[in-house]
C-alpha cells in the first residue's frame, strides 16, 4: 500500500493509508492473492462507506478474471 506526496503531507498520507487498511479489512479479500493499493487524494475526502464500496468493487472485478 502506498500514498504518494500528491495525496498530501505526511499526516494526510498516513490517514489515507489507515482508511484504506480498514476498508480492506472490511472487504472480502481472497487468500493467496496479492493486491497493490495506491491511494489517491480522494481517499481522504470521500465518506468511509463509499471508500469501502470502491475497495469491494475492485476486489469483485479481480475475482471475475
Amino acid at each position: 500500500m502506498t500514498a504518494g506526496r500528491r495525496v498530501g503531507g505526511a499526516v494526510v498520507r498516513n490517514r489515507a493509508k489507515r482508511r484504506l487498511r480498514e476498508a480492506i479489512a472490511r472487504s472480502p479479500i481472497r487468500d493467496g492473492r496479492e493486491y497493490v493499493v495506491v491511494a489517491g487524494p480522494a481517499v481522504v475526502e470521500v465518506p468511509f462507506e463509499e471508500l469501502t464500496e470502491w475497495v469491494r468493487a475492485a476486489v469483485d472485478v479481480e475475482d471475475d478474471r
